[in-house]
């Protein structure tokens, strides 16, 4: 039975599975160049999450198993794209004829990384091959107007290599990275919402100048502002009533992270939170239902959008704590600008709204989402950036999203059952 079968009729089977049994189940378990069993592996790759995908690349450079080299280079692909790179994958070996690469990896900003993958850096590498392959390739068309050498190596001591590297006329064109380096990256912008960020994680892996520090210190500074901004608009509670705010204006929301010094200003104490894991967890059994609903294998691009391996199925989750306020819906969310551009460019976009203590959950279509945006409440941050306020409200028919001085949006079309 073929992988993808497998999988899509019982995916808790296969992952029980090591990366060595997921190959031999792709197609007739023999790993080669455009081969049916390489091709339903890198679809299968970009089915299942990052957690799993980590798992397999340490199994690959803890066991030593046959073609484990190869499978790496497709595991390491993988993680490419979700860092938001087009990633096309390379030839396992070489073919006389053929321009030798692992990867060929084009960024949102236009920089293309011809991507060498290793197990090891014990064998020295030819640094002089590498930039041959990729002077080849900007013969032939196929890189960008600016382009390097990113290395991924499975070991993180690499010290020979980096002398090496840095000891040739190769120094500004070829940077390494070990690929826990590499997860790591990919599980922080995971957990991470604005696009600035991704950004600034890809300009990790392109040749950097470091004797001033400036560009380093902005990538932490973003990274770590951005991953701070949890819990989410969506995730607190204020004591605004529904009708607080027309969409023609703006206010000043509480801000995204409230200290204990806060509260003890303001003497309110009216913020409450609810555990990010917990909310992460619930989002993650949500976005399942919606999976199976779509029959679509969705994986996260950042902490609240997910899509599939195609990008035509998308959705943002948003969740909500039950609240029951003076004056308060009992279910309240933000909708990002950037969200509605992310599920917008999808043949299949959902803006998904969960509830922590209900068993269902709302897929609302984005052709649904559209015109209500002119209607609902605003906020604008203080660094400038507008979202629009969700306010559910109960109904005889069940829940429905408050639009003002408009009939609400009855929600039960769109229900699903979060199991």
């Amino acid at each position: 039975m073929p992988l993808i079968s497998i999988f899509e009729n019982a995916p808790e089977s296969v992952a029980k599975f090591s990366i060595e049994q997921v190959v031999s189940t792709a197609g007739d378990g023999t790993l080669k160049d455009d081969s049916t069993c390489s091709a339903e592996l890198r679809e299968y790759l970009g089915k299942v999450g990052t957690g799993e995908i980590a798992r397999y690349v340490d199994h690959c450079l803890s066991v030593a198993f046959p073609k484990n080299g190869m499978v790496l280079q497709d595991l390491v692909n993988e993680l490419g794209r979700r860092l938001d790179y087009v990633a096309t994958n390379g030839r396992y070996q070489g073919v006389q004829g053929k321009i030798g690469f692992d990867g060929l990896w084009l960024s949102p900003e236009g920089h293309t990384l011809v991507v060498e993958v290793k197990t090891t850096d014990a064998y020295r590498l030819s640094l002089d091959t590498l930039a041959t392959y990729r002077a080849r390739l900007a013969e032939a068309g196929k890189l960008s107007a600016e382009s390097s050498i990113l290395i991924v190596v499975g070991r993180q001591d690499t010290g020979e290599l980096e002398a090496q590297i840095r000891g040739s006329r190769h120094a500004w064109d070829i940077r390494v990275i070990s690929a826990e380096a590499l997860i790591k990256l990919v599980l922080l912008k995971e957990n991470t919402e604005a696009a600035e960020t991704g950004l600034k994680m890809r300009s990790l892996l392109t040749p950097i100048e470091y004797t001033r520090l400036d560009r380093m210190v902005d990538v932490m500074f973003t990274t770590a502002t951005d991953v701070e901004e949890e819990p989410e608009p969506d995730e607190q509670a204020g004591d605004e009533p529904i009708s607080a705010t027309p969409a023609s204006d703006t206010t000043k929301a509480a801000p995204a992270i409230v200290t204990a010094a806060d509260l003890a200003t303001t003497g309110k104490g009216t913020w409450h939170f609810t555990d990010a894991q917990l909310l992460q967890a619930k989002r993650e059994d949500v976005i399942a239902a919606l999976g199976r609903r779509e029959t679509a294998s969705l994986v996260r691009k950042s902490r609240a959008l997910y899509w599939n391996a195609q990008r035509d199925v998308r959705a943002a989750c948003s969740m909500s704590k039950r609240y029951a306020g003076k004056n308060q819906a009992p279910y309240w969310y933000a909708y990002h600008p950037q969200w509605d551009t992310f599920l917008g460019e999808a043949d299949r976009g959902f803006f998904v709204l969960g509830c922590m203590d209900l068993e269902t959950a709302f897929a609302v279509p984005h052709a649904a989402m559209q015109p209500l945006l002119s209607s609902l409440h605003t906020t604008t941050n203080k660094g400038g950036t507008t979202y629009w306020h969700i306010h559910l409200i109960e109904q005889d028919a069940g829940l429905a999203i408050s639009v003002p001085k408009s009939a609400a949006l009855d929600l039960s079309p769109f229900q699903i059952a979060v199991s």
